[in-house]
C-alpha cells in the first residue's frame, strides 16, 4: 500500500470532494525561534512592483487535487516531509465533528421486551396488575425505620402507658411454678420478667418469693432484710398472706411475697409440722383477693419448699438453660413431679418450657432445643430468651428488664413469652387454685 500523503479522516478533510493534501505547506518553527512561513509559490504580486500579497491559510482556500500515486500512467509519487508539531496544531484547530466512527462506547438503546401474557396496555387488568406490582427495591416497614425508631417502638408496646388491657386475662387463676433443681438456668428471672409483663398489660400478679436467697425480691425492688414479714412466716407461723405481701412501685397490678434469710431454716422446721406439704396452697387459697397469675419462684433443689410449691401449683413452668447440664437433670426434675401428681396434686401438670440463655452462635444451643422440641414438642414456648446483658444488668438497678431496657431483645423474647403464656391460658381451661 502506498501513502498517498492525504488525510481520510473527515474530521480533518472536512466534506466530501473537499480533501486537504499533506502537501500543504504549513508554518514550521525553528529550533531556535518562533515560527517561519516561507514565502508562498503561488503568491499573487500587486500591480507596480509592490509587496506580494499573503494568501488565505492553508485551511481556508480550496488547494486542487493532486492525483494518487498510481492512478494515472506515468504518474510521480510526490513525497513531502511532515512537520509533526504543525500538523498536530492544524488538527487541533478543526472543530471535531461527532460521528459514529469516533464514538466506540455509543450503544444503541435497547428495546422493550413486552410480556405476550400481559394484559395490553390502557386497560383495566393492567391498571390492576400495575397496581398489584411491588418491587423487591420497595423496602419494608421495619427496613425503612432507624433502629433507634423501630427500638422505640418496641419499648412504648411492653411497657404499654396507656394501661389497657392488650393481654387475656384467663377466667380463673393460674398459679404456676417456676422450677427447676439446677441452678443458674434463669428461674427467677423469668418469674421477675414474665409477671411485670403481664401486669403492665393488665393482669392482676402476684409473686411468691420461695428461694432463700430472695432475688425475686430484689429484682423487684422489694424489702426483704431481717425482720420484715416474709413467705416464712405464712409457712412456719400461718401469718396470713395478705399482710405479708407488699406492692411492686412503678407497677399498679403487681404484687410480692418477698423472702428473707430466715426462709434457710423452714424446711428443718416444716418436717415436724402437720401437713407441710400443704402449708403454702392454703395460704394462697385463703388470700381476699382475686389474681390472674401467681408465679412462685422455687429454691434451686427438691426439698420441702419446692414441693409446697408443686402442691400449690396447677401447672409448672420450667425454665431450661440451652446446655448439656440443664438437659441432663431434666428427668429427675420429671420424676418428682410425677411422683407429687400421683399422691399429693393430682391437677398438676407441666404446661410450659422456656428455653433460656440460648446462644445462637454455637451448635449446642441448636442441638439442646432440637431435643427439647422433640421431647415436649407443644409444651415449649416459640419465644427462645437468647443471652442479653440488659438481663444481667436490671437486678443491680432493682427492676426488671422490661422497665430498665424495654427495647433490648431481652425485653422483647420475655414479652413474647408472657404473650404466648396468655394467649395459651384463654385457649386452653384452667383450674381454680381453691
Amino acid at each position: 500500500m502506498h501513502d498517498d500523503e492525504r488525510y481520510d479522516d473527515p474530521r480533518v478533510t472536512g466534506p466530501a470532494g473537499d480533501p486537504v493534501s499533506r502537501e500543504t505547506d504549513y508554518p514550521r518553527r525553528s529550533p531556535d525561534g518562533p515560527s517561519i512561513r516561507p514565502p508562498d509559490r503561488d503568491a499573487a504580486v500587486r500591480p507596480g512592483g509592490a509587496e506580494p500579497v499573503v494568501p488565505e491559510p492553508p485551511a481556508a482556500r480550496a488547494t486542487p487535487d493532486v492525483p494518487r500515486a498510481g492512478n494515472s500512467a506515468g504518474g510521480r509519487v510526490m513525497s513531502v516531509r511532515r512537520n509533526p508539531s504543525a500538523a498536530a496544531r492544524f488538527e487541533s484547530a478543526v472543530p471535531q465533528q461527532p460521528t459514529p466512527d469516533s464514538v466506540p462506547d455509543a450503544t444503541p438503546e435497547p428495546v422493550p421486551v413486552t410480556d405476550p401474557s400481559a394484559p395490553p396496555a390502557g386497560s383495566p387488568g393492567a391498571a390492576a396488575a400495575e397496581a398489584a406490582y411491588v418491587s423487591r427495591e420497595t423496602p419494608t416497614r421495619e427496613e425503612d425505620d432507624p433502629p433507634l425508631a423501630m427500638e422505640a417502638m418496641r419499648a412504648v408496646q411492653i411497657l404499654n402507658p396507656s394501661g389497657e388491657v392488650t393481654m387475656p386475662r384467663p377466667e380463673r387463676t393460674r398459679v404456676m411454678c417456676v422450677a427447676n433443681q439446677k441452678g443458674g438456668v434463669g428461674k427467677t428471672t423469668t418469674t421477675v420478667n414474665l409477671a411485670v409483663a403481664l401486669a403492665l398489660h393488665g393482669n392482676r400478679v402476684l409473686v411468691v418469693d420461695l428461694d432463700p436467697q430472695g432475688n425475686a425480691s430484689t429484682g423487684l425492688n422489694v424489702p426483704h432484710h431481717t425482720g420484715v414479714p416474709d413467705v416464712y412466716d405464712c409457712l412456719i407461723n400461718s401469718v396470713p398472706l395478705e399482710e405479708v405481701a407488699q406492692g411492686v412501685e412503678g407497677i399498679p397490678n403487681l404484687w410480692c411475697v418477698p423472702a428473707t434469710i430466715d426462709l434457710a431454716g423452714a424446711e428443718i422446721e416444716l418436717v415436724s409440722v402437720v401437713a407441710r406439704e400443704s402449708r403454702l396452697v392454703r395460704a394462697i387459697a385463703a388470700y381476699p383477693g382475686h389474681f390472674d397469675y401467681v408465679f412462685i419462684d422455687c429454691p434451686p433443689s427438691l426439698g420441702l419448699l419446692t414441693v409446697n410449691a408443686l402442691v400449690a401449683a396447677q401447672e409448672v413452668l420450667i425454665p431450661i438453660q440451652c446446655e448439656y447440664y440443664a438437659l441432663e437433670g431434666l428427668n429427675q426434675l420429671i420424676n418428682n413431679i410425677n411422683l407429687v401428681r400421683q399422691h399429693l396434686n393430682p391437677k398438676l401438670d407441666v404446661s410450659t418450657i422456656l428455653l433460656t440463655m440460648y446462644d445462637r452462635r454455637t451448635r449446642l444451643a441448636d442441638a439442646v432445643e432440637q431435643d427439647v422440641r422433640n421431647h415436649f414438642g407443644d409444651k415449649v414456648l416459640q419465644a427462645v430468651i437468647p443471652r442479653n446483658v440488659r438481663v444481667s444488668e436490671a437486678p443491680s438497678y432493682g427492676q426488671s428488664v422490661m422497665t430498665y431496657d424495654p427495647g433490648s431483645r431481652g425485653a422483647t423474647s420475655y414479652f413474647e413469652a408472657a404473650q404466648e403464656i396468655a394467649e395459651r391460658g384463654v385457649k386452653e381451661p384452667v383450674g381454680r387454685n381453691a
